[in-house]
């Protein structure tokens, strides 16, 4: 990745910068439906929702994030997100950055007017996600957000700008809080983050919103092979939610098929609070395992990358959905949420021996044909 290029085009995000106008565009052709009113919008943005016919009241939501140039549908069709809240049964809602905010659609991050609490493009997704709870009558406890790229430092931004409106997270391909004010911060942590401790990532969130648990349980997802966002920022991440949930830096459980490594770290009733899965040879986007079988959903594209594993799926796992559709469906008061039957490339995971030695072995990577041009 030229480094030129990276800081040319983010000085252009800084000086193309202008807030959007309130007008509404027409929905794209796409599971999604715009959402109109929602709130003041301080951050401008555009808000997309699917609600699954027949969705019940209590219905979790998820919240997704696109990357840089991309929008909402495609995001959407790429990981597969409507096919499973059709699946699954929960609600999603596709915050979407507008090019007069940002030339090249990117959630601004870096930006302190922006993620700051009750603050920009912060505040205008938490009011998308108030409104559409309200709307709705979905959980307000069962709250959960995913991003890739800068909607994963988004999605960093939010988890702590806003802890207790998130029951969890999925950072994909993105950075910890607090990485980055300004233009030429954000590029140093995109080539390469900081090496901090554990008390200052974490205080860097502690200190956005002044809450003091409990806290998200958080997901993160990066491929060591990514050169736009360096993998050391995965680390930094897992650091930081480390810290907040009071956690050990080993793992308890760390798990490998083929270059697919999960990492694991359990709360004291034995739920995992923060995991950490590294993708060998797996460039910047999305892992995905696209198709229609089990295990499967979503299309391959730009940014959207056939990994063999979903991180969709595995996402989901993480956060007790995968059987949401059949708890909702049963009579009687639906049981507090457990863990879920994970789904096929977690399991095959899940049933190799619990503790493996040491970091990835470099001759393990597994070379993939990837789709991944440009910055994102």
């Amino acid at each position: 990745m030229n480094n030129r290029l990276d800081l040319e085009t983010l000085i252009r995000w800084q000086n193309g910068r202008r807030r959007a106008t309130s007008a509404a565009r027409p929905a794209d052709d796409s599971a999604l439906q715009e959402v109109s009113g929602f709130g003041s919008n301080p951050g401008g943005l555009r808000m997309l929702a699917h609600v699954p016919e027949g969705l019940p009241p209590g219905a979790p939501l998820v919240v997704a994030l696109h990357g840089c140039t991309q929008n909402a549908a495609g995001y959407d069709r790429g990981c597969g997100w409507s096919t499973m809240a059709d699946r699954l049964g929960f609600a999603l809602l596709f915050p979407e950055q507008q090019r007069a905010n940002n030339s090249h659609l990117c959630f601004n991050w870096f930006e302190p007017g922006d993620i700051a609490r009750d603050s920009g493009e912060a505040l205008s997704i938490r009011q998308g996600i108030e409104h559409l709870v309200r709307a709705h009558g979905l959980d307000p406890r069962r709250v959960f957000i995913t991003g890739l790229s800068a909607g994963g430092a988004m999605t960093a931004v939010m988890l702590a700008a806003y802890p207790e409106v998130f029951a969890g997270g999925a950072i994909i391909a993105g950075l910890p809080q607090g990485s980055a004010l300004g233009v030429p911060e954000a590029l140093r942590a995109m080539a390469r983050p900081q090496t901090l401790s554990a008390a200052s990532r974490g205080g860097s969130v502690r200190s956005v919103s002044g809450h003091r648990g409990p806290w998200p349980r958080v997901s993160v997802w990066h491929g060591d092979a990514d050169t736009t966002v360096h993998p050391d920022n995965a680390e930094e991440s897992v650091k930081q939610w480390l810290y907040l949930h009071g956690l050990a830096d080993a793992p308890a459980v760390e798990q490998m098929s083929g270059g697919h490594v999960r990492r694991r770290w359990l709360g004291p009733d034995g739920t995992t609070r923060v995991e950490c899965h590294r993708i060998a040879g797996l460039a910047h986007g999305v892992p995905l395992s696209p198709g229609d079988g089990e295990g499967q959903c979503g299309e391959a594209g730009a940014y959207l990358l056939d990994a063999g594993v979903s991180s969709t799926h595995g996402a989901l796992e993480f956060w007790g959905l995968a059987e949401e559709r059949a708890m909702s469906a049963a009579p009687g008061p639906r049981p507090a949420p457990g863990p879920a039957r994970p789904a096929p490339a977690m399991a095959a995971m899940a049933s190799m021996p619990g503790a493996m030695p040491g970091a990835m072995d470099p001759g393990a990577t597994i070379t993939r044909a990837l789709k991944a041009a440009g910055l994102l």
